[in-house]
């Protein structure tokens, strides 16, 4: 079946009285600034620290994150290892360079230095106090941007959702508590915050403070190096910013997401860069919540991918273009330091998992209008939209939306929808979509 669009039959309910540019779909946030405390804060330590070369320091800092990768996996090496191995020795064996021993010997040294140039050398960073003022000069601001956009699609989408706690796992600088407490800070009564690095949790509970010696800003947060051993205390919001990235293995990766799952109430948010291996992280992330059973069960609720996919299937961007991650742009203003400058742009890559109960409901099963989600820059032309959207049926699909074949509603809400939003779309076969040629 394919994917259908509302067309002309879109009843103008599905708006639920909002205007066309504010429909339902729309997720995304205009400009976003640092809460005014926190970035005080940030521009106190960081004049307290007085660290030389900062802003060149930073920018290298960010790169570098931006480009890491996953560490290549042992079976994968070995693999790797023995083509070369063939390889060599089919070339030592024509050449006829010796006895048996010599060339092993020989093709071993080749071998090897040829998977050093080739293979990507993963190292875990280690924080200290001056690389966690660094990264806070690269990350603060993009890091918040990029969380405060992930969770703005529970809020708007989620009205009943009142959170009495977080959990922060890889919390660093404590940007999700910040921007949950930006969300929901009359709901929520517990923030804790998990990350290994000592330093960094030093520095989070600093900027919590203003960058003083005055009580904290937001209170009932706690920090810690590791997660609770409890797996039947849950939090309602969960979330992991960054941080299955700086885990070296994908059994680590798997073991880490099953945790975080068990201690999930409601919703467990998972943020990552917008690169080819921030996705494909998330998308293992995605097949190991839906997937794997665990032998020991403390709630029964499945797991319900809320967001940003529309269907639980395989993620079409991932087969049919490997090499273009699903990710999203968050506009955001750095803080005010030299080299910076005025408007900067987060791109990220996130998912949004919910318990089985609550979401049925809000996923709208059983609806005429289904979702899509717009999976890049919409293009507004004269008389019709141009986007790429990916459909409940679990499909890409290039779109020419025109109030001719779509209606009014559908076409006025596609002129208003940005890169992230969701479109209205109906699965009814003799209604298709028109499509790009």
């Amino acid at each position: 079946m394919t994917c259908k669009s509302a067309a002309a039959q879109v009843q103008s309910e599905f708006l639920e009285g909002s205007p066309h540019r504010k429909h339902p779909g729309v997720t995304n946030l205009k400009m976003l600034r640092l809460p005014e405390a926190l970035q005080t804060g940030a521009l106190t330590l960081i004049h307290k620290s007085e660290l030389k070369d900062l802003s060149e320091r930073s920018r290298k800092l960010k790169n570098y994150l931006w480009s890491r990768k996953r560490a290549v996996e042992a079976p994968v090496l070995r693999e790797k290892a023995m083509v070369l191995e063939r390889k060599w020795m089919e070339k030592e064996l024509q050449s006829d360079g010796g006895d048996g021993s010599t060339i092993e010997a020989k093709v071993r040294r080749k071998v090897l230095s040829e998977l050093r140039k080739e293979t990507y050398h993963w190292m875990p960073l280690r924080y200290d106090a001056e690389l966690a003022v660094v990264y806070m000069v690269a990350r603060l601001a993009g890091g918040y941007a990029a969380v405060m956009r992930a969770l703005n699609e529970i809020k708007k989408r989620d009205l009943l959702f009142a959170p009495r706690s977080l959990l922060d796992f890889g919390s660093g600088l404590g940007t999700a508590l910040w921007a949950s407490n930006t969300h929901w800070g009359d709901s929520l009564k517990e923030y804790v915050c998990v990350d290994a690095s000592g330093a960094m949790n030093a520095l989070a509970e600093q900027l919590l403070s203003g960058g003083s010696e005055r009580a904290p800003l937001i209170k009932h947060a706690y920090f810690r190096q590791f997660l609770p051993v409890s797996p039947k205390v849950q939090s309602d919001l969960v979330v992991a910013a960054f941080s299955l990235s700086e885990l070296p293995t994908q059994k680590e990766r798997e073991d880490t997401v099953l945790t975080l799952w068990r201690k999930t109430s409601s919703y467990l948010v998972l943020v990552e860069n917008g690169t080819k291996e921030g996705h494909q992280i998330l998308m293992e992330a995605r097949n190991t919540l839906l997937k794997k059973k665990e032998k020991v069960v403390h709630d029964s609720r499945k797991p319900v991918v809320f967001a940003p996919c529309t269907h639980e299937l395989p993620c079409p961007k991932l087969l049919n273009q490997p090499t273009v991650p699903c990710n999203f742009l968050q506009s955001y203003w750095p803080l005010p330091l030299p080299g910076n400058g005025e408007r900067e742009q987060e791109k990220f890559s996130y998912l949004i998992v919910g318990r089985e109960e609550e979401q049925r409901e809000k996923l709208g099963e059983g609806e005429l209008v289904q979702w899509g989600r717009l999976t890049s820059p919409v293009h507004r032309r004269p008389r019709h939209v141009q986007c790429q959207i990916c459909c409940s049926t679990g499909e890409l699909k290039q779109l020419a939306v025109t109030a001719h074949h779509h209606g009014r509603d559908m076409y006025r809400c596609a002129r208003s929808s940005d890169w992230g939003d969701r479109l209205p779309i109906l699965s009814k076969e003799d209604d298709t979509l028109t499509e790009e040629p």
